[in-house]
């Protein structure tokens, strides 16, 4: 390899190391005798392209992919993309209306077939970019949602939960997407507190329909948010006890508008205080009032159109949106004096995830799968920690879905997607079957036609779900539907861990859950670690209409794959949101730099190995030898608990703080000195360590160091190595280098507050033993160090734990101006010590603070009585000197 440049090239390493991994097949994974160690990549929208959740997700994954491999495990991390139904016939729809072409003027299959060409022209960009961060994905067990075997899956799913009896068709009152213009699930809404208006219409009584003659004229006044909604009024329902609206039972309202006479009903689901006490129900487009219409025997009248616009139903506003609608019948009714007033009101909106338009509750001919009978195992098996959560609170929230679960809406008014293997009969009746072919026979069988043909049987002209075929992703990227007892789906399932956000606990984990207990009878994954939502330094989720969501591959080429991992990574605990700030990836790849400078320090030491090991870089290997064991076995309990970002930060202060800048410095030669080989053996060794502990948070600069190291041959790969192993546990050895650590910073403190250069010998005197002379004196340029009992006059002194330390001045400062510095800052400690102490001492302050404001507090409180103790001896050395 060439010599080491002077500084390390993130772009030229990561194409370089990508490229040797992908040639040598490296991520490829068989069945063989090894554990099994399996993650399934939550599969990307197909036409997608990489955002920071992509980045968080995926970086997640990868370093839990590469440590398996490390321990020895048969790791496969499985990829794959969506067809994303909605998402995907938007934009072609979209692309196709650029091009003066309506959805509307084209069949089915040509439809289809320039999704298709959409899909095989923009699909893919987000995996090759995935390859940028560095995903060590088997790429080739790539799947697709609607590729052959996943499309297969998906069909032959269907068809036996309805031979099961899990799945029905009926109408039923669904979220209606104008935008879209289909049905989407109770999940795939967003509830939004919105400023509207209340509107107070009257509702004249049939028998006074306006009359002329003066008289006084009988009426209810009505509240509804959504006054365009009239059109579908069917009934007025008032509570049968409220003596506000007694008067109006049995009589019959005129609908403002419309004229349409319609009765006044009586049922205890109306809510008393709100509005007037009246209630119009219109059924078709409220969920509450379709199920008052179906007790009360109510007739249905839809009034919108699919888009969203006003129907025939609707005389004068046919045609018109919804929205400007609202706003010209609002107008309308107050010419018409039936408007008493509109107020200010707020009440909660539901959008469209999807679209993020505003939803309408629609009658609609749908499927649906039971989920009563699915949902049992599935919640079991969380609850008895089968499947575990991490962090766990996310078990509360399943248990409450899963334990109020409703049948899913799995049909979808689309084209792109699986179309629903259901097909009609010329006279009436339906059969379902994976094929046209095969429908044919029972098909046959109930109309009792031997000639009847697939032609004549009409499928159904919807699609499935896009959760639909996600849910079996576990099992089908396996093809464990087509082919249950393969070696594959075998050997890999169930996988190991998920990672995914919790945003998606309903839509996808919980139902791939199911299916795993419906068709493998075992929990499709073992753990699932949710991740945060990434956010801007404001605290504001990251979105391109806010445009605070900065291009991935941007960062990748400005701060290089690792130094953005690490950036994620540092602040990122699980199920806690990432407050992501650009600053993170400048210190990530500072970071690489100072990995890159530490090999280039220690590799350009020249080796004399007729030099016998230094007291000092002997004790100090054994002090890192210790305190990396320890670190070992801490970031093997972390990634045991899925603590990740805190195993990252354990190596990163263990490389930044113990091995930079205090390991290298304790066994530096001198100035153009060469240093003892066993010393600088020992150095590369603790180096080659720390990079197998730092591999699977940053896999480029770990290899490309790996192989500089020497001895490497081509294919060889540090992520196919293993991983250290902790050794035996020293705390008292740690503990008392802690106290050499502290003792250096005592002496660099009175050099620098006393202006002595740091070259310039000092005598140290002990009461006591002193820590480690040899490091001491090394580290501290000390030209002597002597025990003293008693301190000499002219000295500094300062005491580290129950030892007392003395600096001679020998001239160097005059007493009273140090006397006079020290008392004033004794004066500060004191009046700080009193202020925490003023907190603790408050019994409501401890029992309702934070746990970790309140340590912070007794942390402050030990650093001030600290610093106290050190001031007192410091006043009291120059006093008696």
């Amino acid at each position: 390899m060439e010599q080491n440049p002077s500084k390390y090239d993130p772009a030229a390493t990561e194409e370089k190391w990508y490229a040797c991994w992908m040639r040598h097949k490296l991520f490829k994974s068989v069945p063989d005798g090894r554990e099994p160690y399996t993650v399934v990549i939550p599969p990307p929208n197909v036409t997608g392209v990489l955002h920071m959740g992509h980045m968080l997700n995926n970086t997640i994954q990868d370093i839990l992919v590469r440590r398996a491999r490390m321990a020895g495990k048969n790791a496969c991390w499985v990829p794959g993309t969506d067809h994303a139904s909605i998402a995907t016939e938007a934009k072609v729809v979209a692309k196709l209306a650029a091009e003066g072409v309506a959805k509307a003027d084209l069949t089915r299959e040509q439809f289809l077939s320039h999704a298709w060409e959409w899909t095989h022209k923009h699909g893919g960009i987000i995996l090759e970019q995935l390859k940028k961060l560095g995903a060590s994905c088997d790429w080739d067990r790539t799947c697709f949602t609607m590729d052959e075997a996943r499309s297969r899956s998906v069909i032959k799913t269907f068809v036996d939960l309805y031979n099961k009896g899990l799945i029905y068709r009926g109408v039923r009152m669904v979220n209606w997407d104008p935008a879209a213009q289909t049905a989407i699930s109770d999940e795939e809404v967003i509830h939004r507190e919105e400023h509207g208006k209340l509107y107070y219409i009257r509702y004249f009584v049939d028998e006074q329909r306006r009359p002329d003659d003066g008289a006084e004229k009988a009426f209810a006044v009505i509240a509804t948010t959504r006054p365009e909604t009239i059109y579908g009024d069917v009934a007025v329902c008032i509570h049968p006890d409220n003596p506000k609206t007694a008067h109006m039972k049995g009589k019959k309202l005129v609908v403002p508008l419309i004229n349409r006479v319609v009765p006044v009903i009586e049922d205890r689901y109306v809510d008393m205080e709100f509005g007037t006490g009246f209630l119009k129900v219109t059924p078709a487009h409220d969920a509450n009032d379709y199920m008052l219409g179906e007790k009360h025997r109510l007739e249905v009248i839809d009034i919108f159109n699919d888009d969203g616009t006003l129907n025939a139903c609707c005389p004068g506003y046919e045609g018109t949106d919804r929205f400007e609608a609202r706003r010209r019948i609002a107008v309308e009714l107050e010419q018409r004096g039936l408007l008493e007033k509109a107020e200010p009101y707020t009440n909660s909106v539901g959008y469209s995830e999807r679209t993020d338009v505003p939803i309408e509750p629609k009658l609609s001919m749908q499927w649906f799968l039971k989920m009563e009978q699915l949902a049992k195992p599935a919640l079991e098996a969380v609850e008895n920690g089968e499947i575990r959560f991490h962090p766990a609170k996310f078990r509360n929230m399943y248990r409450h879905w899963m334990s109020n679960i409703k049948d899913w809406n799995i049909s979808r008014q689309l084209w792109w997607g699986h179309r629903i293997p259901a097909y009609y009969l010329p006279g009436g009746g339906l059969v379902v079957a994976e094929t046209a072919e095969e429908a044919l026979l029972p098909a046959r069988r109930q109309t009792g036609n031997d000639r009847l043909q697939p032609e004549d049987l009409r499928q159904d002209e919807d699609c499935l779900d896009t959760w639909f075929s996600s849910w079996l992703w576990p099992i089908s990227v396996f093809d464990g539907i087509n082919r249950p007892d393969n070696e594959d789906v075998r050997y890999y399932y169930p996988t190991s861990d998920l990672v995914t956000a919790p945003e998606i606990i309903f839509f996808w984990v919980a139902r791939m859950i199911m299916a795993g207990y419906e068709y493998r009878g075992a929990p499709c994954f073992r753990n699932v670690y949710f991740t945060g939502i990434v956010r801007d330094k404001l605290g504001r989720k990251m979105s391109k209409s806010l445009g605070n969501s900065p291009d991935p591959v941007e960062l990748m080429n400005r701060y290089g794959a690792d130094g953005v991992r690490m950036g994620m990574l540092l602040t990122s605990p699980a199920g806690n949101d990432l407050p992501f700030d650009e600053a993170l990836c400048e210190q990530g790849r500072n970071f690489n730099n100072k990995i890159w400078n530490a090999f280039r320090l220690i590799t350009g030491w020249q080796p004399d190995e007729t030099l016998a090991q230094p007291v000092a870089s002997m004790q100090a290997g054994e002090w890192f030898d210790a305190l990396l064991s320890a670190a070992i076995a801490e970031v093997d309990d972390l990634f045991g608990k899925y603590r990740l970002s805190e195993a990252l930060m354990c190596i990163y202060k263990l490389f930044w703080d113990e091995f930079s800048s205090w390991y290298l410095e304790m066994i530096k030669p001198d100035y153009r000195q060469p240093v003892d080989g066993k010393t600088r053996r020992e150095a590369l060794s603790f180096l080659e360590k720390l990079l197998h502990l730092l591999h699977p948070f940053m896999p480029f600069i770990t290899e490309e160091l790996w192989h500089r190291l020497g001895g490497r041959s081509d294919g060889e790969s540090i992520m196919l190595s293993p991983l250290p192993l902790p050794g035996k546990q020293r705390p008292d050895l740690i503990d008392a280098f802690e106290q050499l650590k502290e003792t250096v910073a005592a002496i660099r403190t009175v050099r620098r507050e006393k202006n002595i250069p740091a070259r310039e010998p000092l005598r140290l005197l002990v009461a006591g033993e002193a820590p480690f002379p040899e490091l001491l004196r090394r580290m501290c340029c000390l030209s002597e160090i002597t025990r003293a009992d008693s301190p000499p006059e002219n000295a500094i002194r300062f005491a580290v734990r129950a030892t007392g330390f003395f600096v001679p001045t020998e001239g160097r400062i005059d007493a009273a101006e140090e006397t006079g510095k020290l008392k004033a800052e004794l004066q500060y400690q004191e009046e700080f010590l009193a202020s925490v102490m003023k907190k603790l001492s408050n019994e409501r302050f401890v029992n309702s603070a934070p746990a970790q404001v309140v340590e912070l507090e007794r942390k402050k409180k030990a650093d001030a009585e600290s610093r106290i103790r050190t001031l007192n001896s410091q006043i009291a050395g120059i006093a008696g000197s």
